[in-house]
């Protein structure tokens, strides 16, 4: 799906919808393939921040930063979140360029991603997503030195 329209006066879908009111095919096109919720996350048990690290799930292509079993992911990783809009507010690891948060927040999508520019790479070509800057789990050992910052 894309951001075209037959009507050039209708707003898109995300515009026009609340997240709760889309269909699973529009709530599943939101996702603009960045892969950072696919990483693991640490949280400061003090604080409550949550820090980030460059180990990926194990499901995640690191090269295309999709999920290599998506319809069944969840029997693979059985702590995986399935998103839906009532937990959206509640998970506050979700970057801050994450479409269903901004959407959420009553905020725009970004230029790069693919439902505006028409373009899944362009969130590969403006930095946003994970390629080239991961490592799988097979590879990491303690998630405490994998901690990272990503440019939001």
């Amino acid at each position: 799906m894309t951001g075209k329209r037959s009507n050039p006066d209708a707003l898109p879908f995300w515009r026009s919808k609340p997240l709760s009111a889309m269909t699973r095919a529009e709530w599943e096109s939101l996702c603009d393939g960045c892969g950072r919720c696919c990483l693991h996350k640490l949280e400061d048990e003090d604080t409550g921040q949550v820090h980030y690290t460059e180990v990926a799930c194990l499901l995640l292509d690191i090269g295309s930063c999709a999920c290599s079993d998506y319809p069944n992911r969840r029997k693979h990783v059985p702590d995986c979140v399935q998103l839906t809009p009532e937990m959206i507010p509640k998970l506050t690891w979700l970057p801050s360029t994450c479409a269903y948060r901004l959407l959420w927040e009553g905020k725009t999508l970004a230029w790069w991603h693919p439902l505006v520019s028409g373009d899944p790479d362009a969130v590969h070509r403006a930095g946003i997503s994970v390629r080239g800057r991961v490592i799988t789990e097979s590879r990491a050992d303690f998630l405490d030195y994998h901690i990272v910052t990503w440019p939001e």
